[in-house]
């Protein structure tokens, strides 16, 4: 069993005393790992490390361009290593080794993106009047924090460290409890490429740990992911200090499908986008729109999708692999059997058990129909295989669906008409929204965040650099030399 240490102010933190959290494979319910839980001590030690290191003399004279290289150097190692980093990320999450893949690719393209983006972040000067120099430059902010969630963590670990790196910043990360396994992998590469203290991993549960680091009088930045009761008092928290925050805060996002679509690729679209990592996706298309003259062939033919899809492992790669741990499967077991006494589910909705992984917590991908616009299973995120079916007859009334729920995360629109497309899109309330697509392959270079309660800020693309620099205007009187 691999026992994984915390790294802070550059040395390796084993347990000596601290309480012990076990890390399981939802895949097979077997121990993966041990991890820390961390003390109010060791955060305040990693804070005071950061600090220190922020700083330094040292810190401060590492170039941009050199920082732009370190970053691009651990894209490299991260392709690399592509496999093994995958098999880690696909038994700590239970995602099929495919879709692990796609997220440590990712992981790498995070790094080559902000590496090359290190030394372009750029200030602007303002012309003011004759005899005065304004200048406005973008400084880091100082100490970031970036509270990873469970679901994507090679993927949101990276999207945000990269960045914060790049402009300059000392980072604290702090890995979810139940998937550490590649931020640790992570901490190894940069163990020994940078000053101690600008890098440092903290593990341990959510409702200890967390509240340690957001409450904290010396921190400057917090990026979060997570639900939306967690965000809400990770920003209280962050409040008491005047510290800004970026919160993404998952969605129950649409796909609204019109009858001219391509139904073939519609139905792909649709079905990916609520099968992907078992649905326990921020983003995932959780919701189907669609219009009522095209609805009973389309529903036919995404039953007999779904029905078709492969459950197991994710060491497998099958279509789908487990829930993360016992609390989500038991969560939405229930959820599920609710639904089926109430008529909803038209495929799917039971547990299943795979013959040699008993212990593993697999449910089938679902869709249920027939529920009501306002009823919970439309409105609140489940956050798993689970499909909830809606119609419309015109325009106007998919824009008020899709609008119908406190989230606006993404959205997906299909339809071959341009002039409908952009108009709904134009109209949608989401931070994204694709237009026959669903994703597009990660969108590293897309702004990403949401409307409504699914967050504030944006990640992803160059808009996320600002999130990690604060703005400073200089203004210089000069006059004519007095050459006399």
């Amino acid at each position: 069993m691999q026992k994984i240490p915390m790294f802070i102010n550059g040395e390796w933190v084993h347990a000596d005393g601290e309480e012990i959290l076990h890390v399981t494979n939802p895949s097979t319910g077997e121990v993966l790992a041990q991890i820390i839980n961390a003390s109010e001590a060791q955060v305040n030690e990693a804070v005071r490390a950061a600090r220190s290191a922020f700083e330094s003399e040292e810190w401060r004279q590492v170039k941009a361009f050199e920082r732009g290289q370190l970053l691009v150097a651990c894209a490299r190692y991260i392709r690399l290593h592509a496999e093994e980093w995958s098999l880690l990320e696909c038994r700590d999450v239970g995602k099929p080794l495919t879709q692990a893949r796609a997220d440590i690719e990712a992981a790498a393209r995070y790094f080559e993106f902000y590496g090359g983006a290190a030394d372009k972040i750029m200030g602007d000067t303002i012309p003011i009047e004759d005899g005065l120099l304004n200048a406005v430059v973008l400084e880091p902010v100082g100490i970031t924090v970036h509270i990873v969630p469970w679901n994507y963590p090679i993927q949101i670990t990276a999207r945000s460290v990269a960045a914060a790196i790049a402009t300059g910043n000392a980072v604290i990360v702090k890995s979810a409890e139940d998937t550490p396994l590649t931020t640790h992998a992570m901490t190894e590469w940069f163990a020994d490429k940078l000053p101690k203290g600008i890098f440092q991993h903290i593990t341990g549960l959510g409702r200890d740990v967390g509240p340690y680091l957001t409450a904290h009088p010396d921190i400057n930045h917090i990026t979060f992911t997570g639900s939306v009761p967690t965000g809400i008092a990770v920003m209280k928290a962050a409040a008491e200090n005047v510290v800004p925050v970026t919160l993404e805060l998952g969605g129950k996002s649409p796909n609204i499908v019109f009858a001219d679509a391509s139904m073939e690729q519609a139905m792909e679209g649709v079905l990916r986008a609520i099968i992907q990592n078992a649905g326990q996706t921020c983003s995932a298309g959780a919701r189907l729109l669609i219009e009522e003259r095209a609805k009973e062939s389309f529903i036919a033919q995404l039953v007999e999708k779904f029905q078709a899809l492969t459950v197991g492992p994710g060491e497998a790669d099958v279509d789908m692999g487990p829930l993360l741990n016992e609390r989500q499967y038991s969560k939405i077991s229930a959820l599920l059997q609710q639904a089926k006494d109430d008529g909803y589910v038209i495929t799917g909705g039971k547990t299943l058990t795979i013959a040699g992984y008993e212990n593993g917590y697999y449910i089938e991908p679902t869709i249920l129909d027939g529920v009501d616009a306002n009823h919970a299973l439309a409105q609140e995120e489940i956050f798993g295989p689970v499909l909830t079916v809606l119609t419309f007859t015109t325009v106007e009334e998919a824009i008020t669906l899709a609008n119908s729920t406190d989230f606006g995360l993404v959205a997906g629109v299909w339809s071959k008409d341009l002039d409908t497309a952009h108009y709904v899109a134009s109209r949608v309330k989401a931070g994204q929204v694709f237009v026959n697509n669903y994703g597009a392959a990660g969108g590293i270079q897309m702004p990403f965040g949401g409307y409504k309660k699914s967050g504030i800020g944006r990640e992803k693309g160059f808009v996320a650099l600002r999130n990690y620099t604060q703005m400073k205007n200089i203004a210089i009187r000069y006059a004519p030399p007095n050459l006399t």
